[in-house]
């Protein structure tokens, strides 16, 4: 399989103030940014789930919770919330997924672009991760990041906070 992922325009830069948003999450409810402030967030952007990357990814993260103290983890992907319940039901993964259908605050984080498989170019998420400071800044940005690397760079990335 060859991949292409062309770098979005836009990628909030640390020390910038994290884009604002408001989507429901897997149980209906609507969740801010600015409810979520006051402890660091890692916000991943991950495509579709219950797909292997996805799983991997979401899962990986779940293992650990335990190792983040007061951080929160945060999802976000263009399914519907009654697909993320699923997917959080089905992994036990116990943090807050976010619905994203029209890819406005995926937009605003540089997480949508194009995207290249088997030479089709098309528009998709662009798996990146940001983690946002207790006060709503950009601490880090990992744009282009694997389902693998992204705990690592969390517990890295709150290593540096402090947190």
């Amino acid at each position: 399989m060859t991949s292409t992922n062309i770098p979005p325009a836009g990628l909030p830069s640390p020390g910038a103030a994290a884009p604002e948003f408001s989507l429901t999450d897997q149980t209906g409810a609507t969740v801010t940014l600015a409810s979520l402030r006051g402890a660091p967030i890692l916000l991943y952007f991950y495509p579709k789930a219950m797909t292997p990357g996805c799983t991997t990814q979401s899962c990986l993260l779940r293992d650990v919770k335990s190792d983040i103290g007061s951080a929160r983890i945060v999802g976000v992907s263009p399914d519907a919330p009654e697909k993320l319940a699923r997917f959080d039901e089905k992994y036990g993964l116990g943090f807050t997924l976010l619905s994203d259908p029209d890819h406005h605050v995926a937009e605003a984080y540089g997480a949508w672009g194009q995207k290249k498989l088997y030479g089709k170019v098309y528009d998709g998420i662009i798996r990146s991760a940001f983690l946002i400071d207790g006060a709503g800044l950009i601490a880090a940005a990992f744009p282009k990041i694997s389902p693998k690397d992204t705990p690592t760079k969390l517990l890295a990335g709150l290593a540096e906070l402090g947190a």
